[in-house]
């Protein structure tokens, strides 16, 4: 298992860097990808708590950094929310592969209604790196927004991550 340990840089002062330290005791500058994977491990959800999330920006910063480029697989997630819009709980339940991920609306009604949240946005990343909504994302969007509405849960949004792009499908009107 690798260890990453944050130092400076002795010729550049400003400039941080994150180092590898190998199994065998050699340290080498880590590449992009582990840099977002420890990224991603430090973003804190707990960051979200209490604040009003209604309007898509900070969902979209968050996001950014917790479903990043270093991920090679697809995960979706779940934002819940009270009702005031403020979080509940930040949850990945479904995880695919290198471009599906398998997810069961029947699953997250029963997440939504254990967290007593009144609405939900549905979260998911592209590997690819193409922030479009697919046929499928685009289906699996309007069923779970109808099944969910059955238990009066609200879906706001569904929020692709590709890159640093974030797709919000309700700003297009795609749901």
């Amino acid at each position: 298992m690798q260890q990453y340990s944050l130092s400076l840089d002795s010729d550049n002062l400003n400039a941080g860097a994150l180092l590898v330290r190998e199994a065998d005791g050699a340290v080498r500058a880590a590449s992009r990808k582990e840099i977002l994977t420890v990224a991603r491990e430090l973003v804190n959800v707990d960051e979200l708590h209490g604040q009003d999330l209604s309007q898509p920006r900070l969902v979209k910063d968050f996001l950014r950094l917790r479903l990043n480029a270093a991920l090679e697989h697809e995960v979706c997630g779940l934002i819940l929310l009270d009702s005031q819009h403020r979080l509940i709980d930040y949850l990945e339940p479904f995880r695919g592969t290198i471009n599906q991920a398998s997810v069961y609306p029947r699953e997250i009604v029963k997440i939504a209604l254990h967290r007593n949240a009144l609405s939900v946005f549905l979260v998911h990343n592209h590997p690819s790196g193409l922030a479009e909504a697919s046929p499928a994302d685009i289906a699996l969007t309007k069923h779970l927004k109808q099944a969910l509405a059955l238990v009066d849960v609200r879906l706001l949004d569904h929020f692709i991550v590709a890159g640093s792009t974030v797709l919000s499908m309700a700003e297009r009107g795609l749901f």
